[in-house]
């Protein structure tokens, strides 16, 4: 099993994506790469933390490539505007690759190099070192699958599940 760190602004839409990933084990939503010490969703929301909103992919490799879960990761989001990604502004919302060690740290590098070939503007995630992962309150898990209907889902996410589906359909569930 293999765990990637990765932050594509609101956590909520990744989160959705690899849940109906098969291979995917766990999918946690959290805050990482700030500097307050037990950050919280409406202080990361603020800004002030320094933290990213990410998402901890937990996968088996022989049932899906790390290659698809981190090129579902460069078409999930647009990893070329800095600290945004749509509506949502700010740090927090940044593209970010968050490696564990120098192996991972080499796999994200050769995803992007791999994936800016799809995109006309450079790619600006970053791939830092994995400080501590902090975990999400509990109603930012599964959000989803739990608030189907709620707005942001509706507008945000669903679009983003069908671009899933359009080019990973073999990978997905459903």
């Amino acid at each position: 099993m293999h765990t990637f760190i990765l932050g594509a602004g609101c956590f909520w839409c990744m989160d959705a994506v690899y849940r109906k990933t098969i291979g995917v084990s766990s999918v946690v939503s959290g805050y990482i790469g700030g500097h307050t010490p037990q950050p919280n969703y409406r202080e990361v929301c603020s800004g002030t933390t320094g933290h990213a909103e990410a998402v901890a992919v937990t996968f088996d490799a022989a049932v899906v490539p790390a290659d698809v879960i981190l090129d579902m990761f460069f078409t999930g989001h647009d990893p070329t505007t800095l600290n945004r990604q749509g509506y949502d502004v700010g740090t927090q919302y940044r593209s970010s690759m968050f490696y564990t060690d120098d192996a991972q740290k080499r796999v994200f590098e050769a995803a992007l190099r791999r994936n800016q070939q799809n995109w006309d503007d450079p790619i600006v995630t970053e791939i830092v070192p994995a400080p501590t992962f902090h975990e999400a309150e509990t109603i930012h898990q599964d959000f989803y699958a739990r608030n189907p209907y709620e707005g942001y889902c509706q507008v945000i996410i669903n679009p983003k599940l069908a671009k899933a589906r359009k080019y990973y359909s073999r990978w997905l569930t459903d």
